[in-house]
C-alpha cells in the first residue's frame, strides 16, 4: 500500500504584560504592541467585545478606547464597540457566538486584523472562540478584568462555550497574540469575585510549588482584606506558573494528564448543578477540599497537610460545602468523572496530593470513600481565621 506521511511544528509566542491604566494617554504599552506588529502595506483593524459588567463599573471605558487609539495611524479602531453580557451567561447563549461573527463580517475583520476582548474568563472564552471559528482564525488580544482571568483563564490556549448543558463542550486551542494585564480593573470587583480567582492561585502552589503556597497561607488574611500589593504578586506568580506549565507539557491537551485541572472533576459539575450560581473559583475550592479529604482517605495526604489547605481556603473566604454535593441520583456530583473522563477524550485521570506541592495521577476514583469524604466536608467545623 502506498503511504504519505507528514509532520510539522508550529511556534506560538505571545507576552503577557501588566500595568495599571492600559488606556491612560501617557500609557504607550498598547499601542507600542500594535506598532511593532504593524507592516507599512496594511492598516490593520481592531474589533474591541467588552464584558457590560465592566462598563457598569467603567462607564467611560468606551470614550476612553476611542480616545487611546484617536491618533494612531497603523490601525483602524471600529468605532461600534460590541458589548456582551458577563459571567457563566456569555458562555450559554449560542446567540451572542452569532453576534460576534456577524460583527467580524460586517466589519471586514480579516486574518491580519485583531479581535480584541475585554472581560472575565467567560467572556474571554467566549471572544477567542467566535475569532477560532471566524475565517479559521483571527488574531485575538485578551485584556483580562478579574483576578481569575489575569491569573489563570485569560493566559492560555483555550477558548470555548458551553453546550447541551456541558462545560466548555464547543471549543478551540487558539493562543492569543498578547495579554494584558491591568491591575486598575480588580478594584471594582465585588468580593465574590476578588477572592473566587485566588483558588487557582491555590490550586497551582498545591501542585507545583510548595513555597508559593507557604507565601498563601502567611498572607491569605490581607489578600482576603483586599490588599492590592499582595494580589499584584499572587496574579503575577500564578500567571507565570501556569504559563511555564504551558511551555513544558502539553499545551493543546493531546493526553489525558491534566495537572492544571485539579480540583476540577467536580468543579464543573457543581457549576452545572447549580445553575452556575456558584462563581468557578468558589467552585474549584471545594473541589480541591473534596479531592483533598478524599485523598487523606486514602492515606496520601497527612493531616497537617489537609488542615493546612482547609484552613487556607477557608481564611481566604472560601466555604468547603454545598448541598449540591450530596444529589445523590444519576445526575449527581459523582456523574462528573465520567464527563471529566469524557472531556480528557481517553482515560480518567485525577491529580490527587501526595504533599503540598506534589501529586500523583490516578484512574478511578472510589465511590464510596468520595461520599464519605462529602459527608466529612459537611460536618466540617470552620477553622479560625490564619494569624
Amino acid at each position: 500500500m502506498n503511504q504519505l506521511n507528514q509532520s510539522f511544528s508550529v511556534r506560538f509566542t505571545y507576552s503577557i504584560s501588566f500595568t495599571d491604566g492600559l488606556f491612560d494617554s501617557h500609557n504607550t504599552l498598547l499601542a507600542d504592541f500594535l506598532a511593532a506588529q504593524s507592516t507599512e502595506a496594511l492598516r490593520k483593524k481592531l474589533l474591541f467585545v467588552i464584558d457590560a459588567g465592566v462598563l457598569a463599573h467603567f462607564p467611560d471605558l468606551g470614550d476612553q478606547i476611542r480616545d487611546y487609539f484617536a491618533g494612531q495611524t497603523n490601525v483602524e479602531l471600529v468605532d461600534d464597540l460590541v458589548t456582551v453580557p458577563g459571567g457563566e451567561p456569555a458562555k450559554n447563549d449560542p446567540a451572542l457566538v452569532e453576534r460576534i461573527i456577524d460583527a467580524v463580517d460586517r466589519y471586514g475583520i480579516d486574518r491580519h486584523s485583531y479581535v480584541v476582548g475585554v472581560g472575565g474568563g467567560s467572556v474571554l472564552d467566549l471572544v477567542g472562540y467566535a475569532a477560532a471559528i471566524a475565517h479559521r482564525g483571527i488574531r485575538h488580544i485578551r485584556i483580562p478584568t478579574t483576578v481569575l482571568s489575569q491569573n489563570d483563564s485569560g493566559i492560555g490556549v483555550k477558548n470555548g462555550v458551553n453546550y447541551r448543558g456541558k462545560k466548555n463542550f464547543l471549543g478551540t486551542f487558539a493562543p492569543p497574540v498578547a495579554v494584558f494585564n491591568d491591575y486598575r480593573f480588580l478594584r471594582t470587583l465585588d468580593e465574590r469575585d476578588w477572592r473566587s480567582g485566588m483558588a487557582e492561585a491555590v490550586k497551582v502552589a498545591l501542585i507545583k510549588d510548595a513555597p508559593f503556597f507557604d507565601w498563601i497561607e502567611a498572607n491569605a488574611l490581607a489578600l482576603a482584606n483586599r490588599n492590592e500589593a499582595a494580589m499584584q504578586y499572587l496574579v503575577y506568580r500564578c500567571a507565570e506558573l501556569h504559563m511555564n506549565h504551558i511551555a513544558g507539557g502539553d499545551p493543546f491537551e493531546q493526553g489525558s494528564s491534566r495537572p492544571l485541572d485539579f480540583g476540577h472533576w467536580s468543579a464543573h459539575k457543581l457549576e452545572q448543578l447549580t445553575g452556575f450560581s456558584l462563581r468557578h473559583g468558589e467552585a474549584v475550592a471545594i473541589g480541591m477540599a473534596l479531592d483533598c479529604q478524599y485523598a487523606h482517605l486514602l492515606g496520601y495526604l497527612s493531616d497537617e497537610d489537609l488542615n493546612r489547605v482547609l484552613a487556607v481556603l477557608e481564611t481566604l473566604g472560601f466555604a468547603l460545602y454545598d448541598p449540591a454535593l450530596d444529589q445523590d441520583d444519576s445526575a449527581g456530583v459523582l456523574r462528573g468523572l465520567g464527563e471529566f473522563r469524557e472531556h480528557l477524550g481517553g482515560r480518567l485521570t485525577i491529580l490527587l496530593l501526595r504533599g503540598i506541592g506534589y501529586g500523583e495521577e490516578v484512574n478511578e476514583m472510589d465511590e464510596t470513600l468520595l461520599r464519605q469524604a462529602i459527608h466529612l466536608l459537611a460536618n466540617r467545623q470552620p477553622t479560625l481565621a490564619l494569624d
